[in-house]
């Protein structure tokens, strides 16, 4: 599916990140990026359904699993206007109408990594996923667990202070901190190029399973 055609055409729009030098490649696009990711998404499809039929995964060039290339300039200073990564979300059926946990891979020349959980959820979820947490610690412990034993570590940001409502001394005060709850592994980006890739990503996604039942559990959403 993936090729180092793949990283060198990210490479290529590093270096010429221009609307007319896309336009000029795109054939190079369609065949060495946006190809062989739809691709694996359809292989995927399978093993993520399995995991949860709540999932989608969906092989659409437009408005499917894979993100679009273009970036939203608006309101950055930031004002290329491509991606220099591929970015797949394998969401939640409801991720469309409720910041809902999804599966994520991304791929770059400056590091691959696969995600899963909730990322910058609105503060009415964030308060629901703590209040859960504060109640309910055991379980989340067994899903960090779960998470430590497949590779994966807990990411994103933090606040610098306790939310409000909890007391500095709580035992899990650091995981109450969170604004964001992503477990994220790295790959080698020769490991996105070997066969049976699809199978790989789906084995990986299975020690995330128990974090993506608890937050859509607090969360009150099917999983």
């Amino acid at each position: 599916m993936f090729t180092q055609a793949t990283f060198d055409f990210l490479a290529a729009l590093e270096a010429n990140n221009e609307r007319d030098w896309f336009k000029a490649n795109q054939h190079t696009y369609e065949d060495q990026v946006r190809t062989p990711a739809l691709e694996l998404i359809e292989a995927a499809a399978p093993g993520i359904v399995a995991l949860s039929p709540r999932l989608t995964a969906v092989a659409k060039k437009v408005g499917g699993s894979l993100m679009r290339p273009q970036r939203d300039t608006r309101f950055g200073h930031d004002k290329r206007p491509y991606k220099t990564n591929v970015g797949i979300q394998f969401r939640h059926f409801q991720g469309k109408d409720v910041h809902a946990p999804g599966l994520y891979l991304h791929i770059a020349n400056d590091g691959c990594f696969i995600g899963a959980g909730i990322w910058h959820p609105e503060p009415k979820a964030l308060n629901a996923i703590r209040s859960c947490i504060d109640e309910n610690p055991a379980a989340y412990q067994k899903a960090l667990k779960a998470l430590t034993d497949g590779g994966f570590a807990m990411d994103g940001d933090s606040l610098s202070r306790p939310p409000r409502g909890f007391d500095k001394g709580h035992p899990l005060i650091d995981e109450l901190k969170r604004k964001d709850f992503i477990a994220v592994k790295s790959l080698a980006n020769h490991e996105v190029l070997q066969p049976g890739f699809a199978s790989r990503l789906t084995a990986e996604f299975k020690h995330c399973q128990q974090l993506m039942r608890y937050l859509c559990f607090a969360l009150e959403l099917d999983y």
